[in-house]
Formats: C-alpha cells, structure tokens, sequence
C-alpha cells in the first residue's frame, strides 16, 4: 500500500519555491516568474527503497515576509516542511533564525529541511563565506535552474517522514 504524506513548502517571495517543486515533478525550469497565490498542489511518488514507495503531496504556498501570516489550515496534516531562501538576497536570509522559530512553533516536530536555493549563482567559495558570515545552516544547497541537490532533498525529506 502507497502512503501519502503532505510536504508544506515555504519561504519569502521569489525565492524560487515554485521551481523547487517543478524541477522535482517534472524535472524542468522556466526563467518566466510567476508569483504564486494561495497555495497549488502537486503530487509525485518517489522510491525510497526497493518496493516502498511514498507519494509526496507538495503544497506550494505563497511567498510572505511574515511567516505569522500563513493561514493555519494550509499547515493542517503536515508532515514535513521546506523553507526556501534566495542566497542571493540577504533579505530572505537575514531574519532566518527568527522565521525557523516561527515555522518550528506553527509545526512543531517535524522533520524540516532548510534550502538555500539559487547556488548556481554564487561561487561556492563567496557562498562558503556567506553562510558563515550570517551563522547559516542549511540542509541543502539546490539550484531550481540546473537541478542540483533537488531531486537529494525531496528525497532524503521522503525518508524522513516515512
């Protein structure tokens, strides 16, 4: 039996959760931005072993500077959460402890995978440096345009809550 578990995926505006979530699905990109509104759903099953299997039902909520915004019945049967930030504008990042705490009292427990998103477009020395500077963790580096530790994140997440 197939089981599904619900993925909230969240972080400020434009920081490329949307694509996250295209290039997981449908392994594409697009330079064209679109603002997501609300919240839209997607689905994939992925292996995570041999014979088990898990379907993964994204919710790709709206991009918001205040995570104390977010209506609570989008966050309702959650089971794992991706917060996305842009390492390319300091302004997603630099309120990331706080906006952490914020998702970790709305979801408590749950696993959670961190994204700095947008890698392709830093060299890995300058982004070394950047997250060190601003005491940084993350759980992954991805990059929606090349793919780069998509594909791992979603997976290891699948792992996690399963």
């Amino acid at each position: 039996m197939q089981v599904s578990k619900k993925i909230v995926v969240l972080g400020h505006f434009g920081v490329g959760k949307t694509s996250l979530i295209r290039r997981f699905v449908e392994d594409s990109f697009s330079d064209n931005y679109k603002v997501s509104i609300g919240v839209h759903i997607t689905k994939k099953v992925v292996e995570i072993a041999v014979n088990d299997e898990i379907s993964l039902i994204l919710w790709d909520l709206e991009g918001t500077d205040d995570l104390k915004t977010i209506r609570d019945a989008y966050l309702l049967g959650t089971h794992g959460v991706v917060f996305v930030f842009d390492v390319t504008r300091p302004s997603t990042f630099q309120s990331l402890h706080a906006d952490l705490e914020i998702v970790k009292s709305k979801m408590p427990s749950l696993p959670l995978m961190v994204v700095g998103n947008k890698a392709d477009l830093v060299v890995k020395s300058e982004l070394e440096i950047l997250l060190k500077n601003n005491n940084l963790t993350t759980s992954f580096l991805t990059s929606a345009k090349t793919g780069d530790a998509v594909n791992d994140m979603f997976l290891e997440l699948a792992k996690l809550i399963k």
